[in-house]
């Protein structure tokens, strides 16, 4: 079927998945439809992951907003299954244009970055990566030094442009990975395994700040190392190379040594239990030690990673194994 005149102008489609966070997905739009591109040349798609009334009325407002002299905006909701990947894979099978770039509802493009993209396009270009920045202060949580490895990242879905056909032959993102993580490294894995090439544009930047983050953050955060598991299994050879190229032994270490020392007290020996005891807190202290150093000493902070160091290794290894288990495969 032949495209319309008004699909035949359009160069991309910008795909946004949302998750009801109202005040960064209306600064995400803001900026989007200020870019510097012809308002008939791009398209934005807002996927709702999380599909409410809120999002669908700030959509509509936009689309108002900008209906005489903005781009076109479309709203599509997703109602299952739930992700980040599910989500881009709706947007970019709803887009028109011939290439798809995606960025999130947290993060706020650069006035240049879809021209920048476009223009890092070749014949022979099928994706294209750029920057992201993520200001973190001198001394950043452990939280904000997290965050801040966007921006060395080799792949995020944050910033990426595709043709729709390299989408179409991957099957978009795989979306059995319900984290950005495991969403970002399985795509650039994959890429890499397909041999398909990804061209940089410097100039293509999007600017991702950190969020404020809870007490004892990283404790939530870490139930996603079950999607390590199914990583590894997809790409073992890869995961060793780029994500972790040891099991983490010293979670492991701190483990065994609260387990001997727990056995020791059943067992009733309280000088073997003693000596578990010291280890773990010897082991703990160090870990604890390695995560301050760099990072911000306010109370609050010091407080978290005490606890959490005490917490973390247990959890870690929990959803370790139970990711080897889910997924069959033999991850530690």
């Amino acid at each position: 079927m032949p495209a319309t005149t008004d699909e035949a102008k359009l160069l991309v489609s910008v795909v946004v998945p949302a998750c009801g966070r109202m005040d960064l997905l209306d600064r995400s739009l803001d900026a989007l439809v200020r870019q510097h591109l012809e308002p008939q040349q791009f398209e934005i798609i807002v996927v709702d992951d999380e599909p409410n009334h809120n999002t669908l009325h700030l959509v509509a407002g936009w689309r108002t907003r900008t209906l005489e002299r903005g781009p076109r905006l479309s709203y599509v909701a997703n109602p299952g299954p739930s992700g980040p990947a599910s989500a881009r894979n709706r947007g970019w099978r709803a887009a028109r244009a011939p290439i798809v770039a995606f960025t999130s509802d947290d993060a706020v493009p650069e006035p240049g970055w879809l021209a920048a993209g476009l223009a890092a396009f070749r014949d022979d270009t099928d994706v294209v990566c750029g920057p992201i920045l993520t200001p973190v202060p001198a001394r950043p949580t452990e939280h904000q030094r997290s965050a801040r490895g966007h921006e060395a990242a080799d792949f995020t879905s944050a910033n990426c442009f595709f043709r729709k056909p390299v989408l179409e032959r991957l099957d978009g993102f795989d979306e059995r990975f319900s984290v950005p993580r495991g969403t970002d490294a399985d795509m650039h894995f994959r890429l890499l395994e397909h041999g398909v090439p990804i061209a940089r544009a410097p100039q293509a930047l999007v600017v991702h700040p950190v969020r404020p983050a809870p007490w004892g953050a990283s404790l939530l955060q870490i139930r996603h190392a079950v999607f390590d598991a199914l990583l590894y299994k997809k790409h073992p050879a890869l995961y060793r190379q780029k994500v972790e190229p040891h099991p983490r032994r010293d979670h492991y270490l701190i483990v065994g040594v609260l387990l001997l020392t727990l056995a020791a007290l059943l067992a009733g020996q309280p000088i073997v239990a003693g000596l578990g005891c010291a280890a773990w807190l010897l082991l703990t202290a160090r870990l604890c030690a390695h995560r301050l150093r760099g990072a911000a000493h306010t109370p609050a902070h010091v407080a978290d990673m005490v606890v959490t160091s005490a917490l973390l290794p247990p959890l870690t290894v929990f959803w370790r194994l139970a990711g080897a288990v889910r997924y069959r495969v033999r991850f530690a």
